[in-house]
């Protein structure tokens, strides 16, 4: 069947049309997105602009047009860390239900890192023995462990790359002071519940998913995305920290210019950085391999679930 999976993120709306049946990765078939950057659209309260809303049920009704147009049967549409974190959340999904008749559903930061988690299973398969999940979003910090499709552990934490880049950095720039606090504060955070996915013992493969932590490893020397998703992808921890201090002291345009690195994503690479370079030394992981599955695979691969088991 073909599924239209919707995901409003933090940074960007992405539409990904896929063909999909029980026991077969989901084939891609068409992706339409555009950089929202819902976290930048939030007042002094917490809450989601109206310039936000517009945005949001604009995209997502360019994004129904295009499900139509490709024959989507089913659409699978769900919001993450900036529209979770919004004061008026409900408001703003009601509204853009009103406008456009689609209903988004929220997803809780345990049902992400779950979600992933399960997508990252599916990809590496029972051979990879104990999996650590990480994701990092916009908004938030996606953690799993676990032996089986479940975690046995999965937590959200603020740790978005631009969610931190917003809080710590001006204009995209970072003083050494700046880079400094914003290293402590991240590896206290992670650090405060490590000993969740610690105390099960060490994994037998660290995996890492999604844009920031794709864009780091290319930073670092990993293949480009035109060879291809069967590529094996590292990003290597002694690379990562001899990196950071290069794009503390590079402007956005610099930045952007790298391999793998977006204009619109560019404030936030060095944000990113910092936490992945956190993790993999607060959970001892010399380096961690990219999966290209992430959530919107995860949420593609339960839905096929259900569906099998009639639900």
């Amino acid at each position: 069947m073909r599924l239209g999976v919707l995901d409003i993120g933090s940074n960007t709306g992405h539409l990904l049309v896929v063909d999909a049946h029980r026991g077969a990765a989901p084939l891609p078939a068409y992706s339409f997105k555009q950089p929202l950057r819902l976290a930048e659209h939030l007042d002094a309260t917490g809450a989601v602009s109206e310039g936000g809303i517009d945005a949001l049920a604009g995209f997502t009704a360019e994004a129904l047009g295009v499900a139509e147009d490709k024959g989507v049967a089913e659409m699978l549409a769900f919001a993450t860390s900036a529209v979770r974190d919004a004061t008026n959340s409900d408001d703003v999904l009601a509204e853009v239900e009103r406008r456009t008749g689609q209903v988004i559903e929220v997803l809780s930061g345990e049902d992400e890192a779950r979600l992933t988690f399960l997508a990252v299973r599916r990809w590496f398969g029972w051979s990879a023995g104990r999996l650590s999940v990480f994701d990092i979003g916009g908004g938030s910090l996606e953690i799993a462990g676990g032996a089986d499709e479940s975690p046995d552990v999965a937590w959200s934490l603020p740790l978005g790359a631009a969610r931190l880049a917003r809080q710590h950095f001006v204009a995209g720039r970072a003083d050494e002071a700046a880079v400094r606090e914003l290293r402590r504060v991240v590896r206290a955070e992670i650090a405060h519940d490590a000993g969740r996915l610690l105390r099960s013992g060490r994994a037998d493969h660290a995996a890492a998913t999604s844009k920031t932590f794709r864009s780091l490893a290319r930073v670092c020397g990993a293949a480009p995305s035109a060879e291809g998703p069967l590529v094996p992808r590292q990003l290597p921890l002694d690379t990562l920290t001899d990196w950071i201090p290069k794009l503390a002291a590079m402007d956005p345009a610099d930045i952007a210019a790298l391999p793998g690195v977006s204009v619109s994503r560019s404030h936030q690479v060095l944000a990113g950085a910092l936490v992945a370079e956190a993790v993999m030394d607060i959970f001892d992981l010399p380096a961690l391999e990219i999966c290209p599955w992430a959530l919107r695979e995860g949420v593609i691969l339960e839905r096929l679930d259900r569906i099998a088991a009639g639900l």
